[in-house]
């Protein structure tokens, strides 16, 4: 199966912290607390049964964009978002701040 990403125009309420996000089509994340929600298999396709919260646990720099790492609450699983020109910076670095020195990945 081929992994094509759909983009998809919604508004929606963080499920972290209530804050109301207007959607882009891009938007996978919550600028405000950089959590999300996993309701996709492949990005933009809403095939995922889920529906945990996905908690930010971490960040890398990947050709020079600054990718959110993402686990699910409900059944452990990892992405990496971008960061959007919106994101809440001190949110960043807040999650930065709890992770220093300290692996994201694995269990």
């Amino acid at each position: 199966m081929e992994k094509r990403f759909q983009r998809r125009i919604e508004d929606f309420q963080c499920l972290h912290c209530g804050t109301a996000v207007s959607g882009n089509g891009f938007t996978n994340h919550c600028p405000a607390c950089l959590w999300s929600r996993h309701v996709d298999v492949n990005p933009g396709d809403r095939a995922a049964e889920c529906g945990g919260a996905m908690r930010p646990i971490g960040h890398e720099t990947v050709r020079g964009r600054i990718m959110i790492l993402q686990r699910c609450e409900t059944c452990g699983f990892e992405r990496r978002n971008q960061m959007g020109k919106d994101d809440d910076m001190s949110a960043l670095i807040r999650l930065a701040g709890e992770n220093a020195g300290r692996s994201v990945r694995g269990r």
